[in-house]
């Protein structure tokens, strides 16, 4: 570990925490329900989630750095973490405490070579927001600065001191976590573990550089340049370097502040819709996206005083909604997580939106197969069943309408594809972490500017216009769906007659329950060596740290005595 001190502590601080958790997973989640436990679990899952999630919750705020970005993107995984967890986290976009001043104007100084006082007319030392790398202050700038750039009121965005150390320190804990998950194959066949982390290593880098958050910051304004919708504040780039960042202050209505937009006379519900097609926009059209849209990096602005403090892309374009009614634009802020999805990406995501817009369960499968969703050797005839099935029960409902369903439908509907949904088919395909973020941040920040908000209200007609622009018109694609299914008719004689010839020949595949049986067994044999090797690696692993760090030594020899229960006793049941 080429780390010392302060970082040596980190690093093997986030580890114990990583390793005792995962143990505790797995103790409650794996080994119990294979002894019959099943009920014990389930009944203390929920306790042990909200303790999971304060002890991180603690975690990441005493330690600050890429712990605070962990979190806060767990906290966004509304889609498969339980409430007891996001819950628990949100509040981290919110409660990073801010370094005091005297460290950050002593950075900045050294960034920019001079003192603040002569670059600019005053600065704020209370800052207006703390992140995990970083924080931002109010500043006016010099007369000469201001004369040149055509702005006055400005924010300096300073990075945290030492943050560099920060950051390597915690991705390599990080990399540490993610190959031991790599071993686990409840993880391994669903995402390549340490390819995310990798992933999110290159974001996380990209974002503690300035100038590379400044570059964005002009391509995403250059995206926009003709869309009424959308602004972009401007960069000061005399006074920017890699750890200093001076734009220009357009600093508005929050975009999730309900109570500030009915003030300035907007309607929350029609922020909602907006929101969103933009959003489509950057990840179907444009390939180029904000990849973290919290609430905080978003502003509703208001358009009166058209002229003062407007940023790039502020016209009299038509935009979402009918020209001359909509008297407001959505700010966008911090460039330092964006992502880009490649054109063959953007055209599997195309085809998923048609596809759900359409309610079309096999289409919907296959565009998922397209984007490396589906774990390549799944059969998707019953998963094509199932969303079929889905689309018909609950297609075009928004949250608020699925929070009114009876629970018990939900029930049968796992029971009726229980099997389906316990082998969960689908993985996480590489470069994908972002895209996931982004459309999971869209769907939360407009059910928050309005409760009843349906995104399929967004998707159909946005779903619509792709065929459009990529089809010319429906009939076109109704046409070319009907010569398909003309070839398919053509071809079935040809294919009925091989399938019979393949059967008198003896070649026809078959399952067999015997043959599943031998090879059950032989499964049930390996993962009893598979224990017993993990009984001897935690019992050394466990012997060998323990003089150097008797807490994380002692956690991994009493957890050997799981897999040897299991090599023991579980692994044999069943012969």
């Amino acid at each position: 570990m080429p780390f010392a001190g302060a970082g040596r502590a980190r690093y093997r601080r986030i580890l114990r925490f990583a390793a005792w958790y995962l143990a505790v997973t797995w103790w409650f989640e794996l080994f119990l329900p294979r002894i019959g436990l099943s009920r014990v679990a389930e009944r203390t899952r929920s306790a042990r989630m909200r303790r999971f999630a304060r002890a991180f919750h603690s975690l990441a705020l005493d330690l600050g750095g890429l712990m605070i970005k962990v979190g806060q993107y767990l906290s966004s995984r509304l889609d498969v973490l339980p409430p007891e967890i996001t819950k628990e986290l949100e509040g981290l976009q919110d409660e990073v405490p801010p370094v005091p001043f005297a460290a950050i104007r002593a950075l900045a100084e050294a960034e920019l070579g001079m003192s603040l006082d002569r670059i600019f007319a005053d600065v704020a030392e209370q800052p207006i927001a703390a992140a995990s790398l970083g924080q931002a202050h109010r500043a006016t700038l010099g007369a000469s600065d201001a004369a040149d750039t055509g702005m006055s009121k400005v924010v300096m965005k300073v990075q945290r001191p030492d943050i560099d150390l920060i950051v390597d320190v915690d991705l390599a804990a990080l990399r540490k976590v993610a190959g031991w998950l790599s071993h686990v194959r409840l993880v391994s066949d669903r995402a390549d573990a340490p390819a995310l982390i990798e992933e999110f290593a290159l974001t996380s880098l990209e974002e503690i550089d300035y100038l590379n958050e400044a570059a964005n910051s002009v391509r995403f304004a250059e995206e926009f340049a003709d869309d009424d919708r959308v602004s972009v504040p401007g960069v000061v780039w005399e006074r920017t370097t890699r750890r200093v960042l001076t734009l220009e202050d357009v600093t508005a209505i929050k975009i999730t502040d309900v109570d500030g937009l009915i003030a300035a006379g907007i309607d929350p519900a029609d922020v909602a819709p907006v929101f969103a097609e933009v959003m489509f926009d950057q990840l179907f059209t444009n390939g180029f996206f904000h990849a973290d849209p919290h609430p905080g990096n978003i502003f509703v602005t208001p358009s009166v005083g058209a002229g003062e403090g407007q940023g790039v892309g502020e016209g009299t374009g038509t935009g979402a909604d009918k020209a001359g009614q909509r008297s407001w634009t959505l700010t966008f802020i911090d460039f330092g997580m964006m992502g880009e999805v490649p054109a063959t990406t953007r055209s599997g995501l195309r085809k998923l939106l048609i596809a759900a817009a359409s309610r079309d369960g096999k289409a919907l499968v296959n565009a998922m197969r397209d984007l490396g969703v589906l774990v390549p050797t799944v059969d998707t005839a019953e998963l094509e069943r199932a969303t079929t099935e889905t689309f018909a029960r609950f297609g075009g409902m928004g949250f608020a309408e699925l929070r009114e369903i009876d629970p018990r439908e939900f029930r049968e509907f796992g029971l009726q594809f229980g099997e389906l949904v316990r082998s969960l088919p689908f993985q996480l395909p590489e470069n994908f972490l972002l895209v996931l973020r982004a459309m999971t941040l869209t769907s939360g920040v407009a059910s928050a500017l309005d409760p009843s908000f349906n995104l399929w209200n967004s998707v159909e007609p946005y779903a619509a216009q792709i065929i459009r622009d990529e089809r010319g018109n429906v009939v076109q694609d109704v046409a070319r769906q009907a010569a398909d299914a003309a070839r398919v008719a053509v071809r079935l004689p040809n294919r009925v007659d091989e399938l019979i010839t393949r059967f008198e020949d003896g070649t026809l595949a078959v399952t067999s329950p015997r043959l599943e049986k031998q090879v059950a067994r032989l499964d049930r044999v390996a993962r009893r060596i598979v224990s017993a090797l993990l009984f001897g690696a935690l019992l050394i692993a466990g012997a060998i740290l323990r003089p150097d760090d008797e807490l994380f030594g002692t956690v991994l020899m009493v957890a050997s005595a799981a897999p040897l229960l299991h090599a023991l006793f579980v692994g044999g049941r069943g012969r």
